[in-house]
This record gives C-alpha cells, sequence and structure tokens, in this order.
C-alpha cells in the first residue's frame, strides 16, 4: 500500500462523501482534502496537458458550459477523472507526508485504488442514481445555484435544466452505481434515517479507526 496514512472516499453524488470526510478529519485531527481540493493548482496547470480540468478555467462564457449535449458532457466528465487521478496522486503523496491520517473526497479510480491503497482504506459512498439528479441543485453551494442561475438565464429555461438534467443522468447512471457498488470496498448506502453520528460510527468500524 503506497498510501498508509491516506483514506479515500468515492461514490456518487449526493451519498455524504464530503461530511464524512470533514467530520472524520476534524476528529482524528487530520487533513480534510475536500470536493475539488486539487483546485488549489487548477491557475499553473498546463492546458496541453490537463484539458478538460482547465476547460472551465479558460470558459469565457459559463452558458456554454451548461449547453452541452449529454454525449459531450459525460466525455469531459471522464476526461476530468484521468486528469484528477493523475493530479491527486502528485499532490497526496505530499500531503501524506505531514504525518497525519489524510481524509480524501476523491476521483481516483477504483482500479488505481486497489493499486495504491487497500480495504480498510477505501470506502464507497452510494446514493440513489434517482436522487443524485433531482436533488443536485438542492444543495447550497455557490457552483451549484450558480450553475441553476445560468439556466433561468437561457431563451428556454426548462429546456435547459431538462438537458442538464439529463447530463446528470449519464454520469449518474445505475451502470455506474453497480459498478461501485460491487467494486469489492466496503460501501455505505445513503439511508435518510441513520444519524450522521451512526454514519460516522459505521466508517469508523470499516476503515478500521477504532
Amino acid at each position: 500500500m503506497l498510501y498508509e496514512n491516506v483514506y479515500f472516499f468515492n461514490g456518487t453524488a449526493y451519498a455524504g462523501k464530503s461530511t464524512l470526510v470533514k467530520k472524520l478529519a476534524e476528529k482524528y485531527g487530520g487533513v480534510a482534502c475536500e470536493e475539488n481540493y486539487h483546485n488549489a493548482r487548477l491557475s499553473t496547470l498546463d492546458k496541453a496537458a490537463f484539458p478538460c480540468l482547465t476547460y472551465t478555467r479558460d470558459l469565457q462564457d459559463w452558458h456554454d458550459f451548461i449547453r452541452r449535449t449529454p454525449d459531450e458532457y459525460e466525455a469531459w466528465v471522464k476526461g476530468v477523472t484521468l486528469e484528477c487521478e493523475t493530479l491527486e496522486l502528485q499532490m497526496l503523496e505530499e500531503i501524506s507526508r505531514q504525518g497525519k491520517k489524510v481524509f480524501v473526497d476523491t476521483n481516483i479510480s477504483l482500479e488505481t485504488l486497489k493499486r495504491v491503497s487497500d480495504k480498510s482504506h477505501v470506502l464507497i459512498m452510494l446514493a440513489d442514481p434517482e436522487i443524485s439528479v433531482r436533488r443536485f441543485f438542492e444543495r447550497p453551494d455557490r457552483e451549484k445555484q450558480f450553475l441553476y442561475r445560468l439556466m433561468t438565464e437561457e431563451p428556454d429555461p426548462q429546456a435547459a435544466l431538462d438537458n442538464f438534467r439529463k447530463c446528470l443522468e449519464r454520469v449518474n447512471s445505475p451502470e455506474i452505481y453497480e459498478t461501485f457498488l460491487h467494486s469489492g470496498f466496503h460501501v455505505i448506502l445513503r439511508d435518510e434515517n441513520r444519524t450522521p453520528e451512526e454514519t460516522l460510527a459505521l466508517a469508523e468500524q470499516m476503515l478500521e479507526l477504532r
């Protein structure tokens, strides 16, 4: 295992990864690498080496972002995932040298996680694909509310929203869900009846933190 003090959290949207990463880092005095933490290096990335990650950095009109077809959006997300993996592995090599436990909301692929980590350091968190799409804009973070506002500015706001939901459905498909579910790593399914404290305790047990 290459990253002995790093704990990876992958899975689908709206599953609670960001919340759990923060809670574990707080409890164990560790480092929280939250969603899109690699953006700290975004300004220095070479466009030729990281065309998908720099797409949004260099975007002139954000309306173009929401106007993409599901095919275009899916291809971009897959490209971002591959580029994030390269960048994350570089960053984690440095971050892990701090000697603290590191909790990472990650884009690193299942195949790579099996190579650099082990079962006790990886947790897959899943929400029903329908929830991941339907509740996407219910999150209060600025990025998602910004995208929603862009759609309301389109000539046909409902058509823009419908198109973007199709994009989200593509990257939160049942097939992707099943791949995560049967990855061989520990899995936590989103359960509205489970308290955050219960989820924390479950994660600690799976990650052998107790």
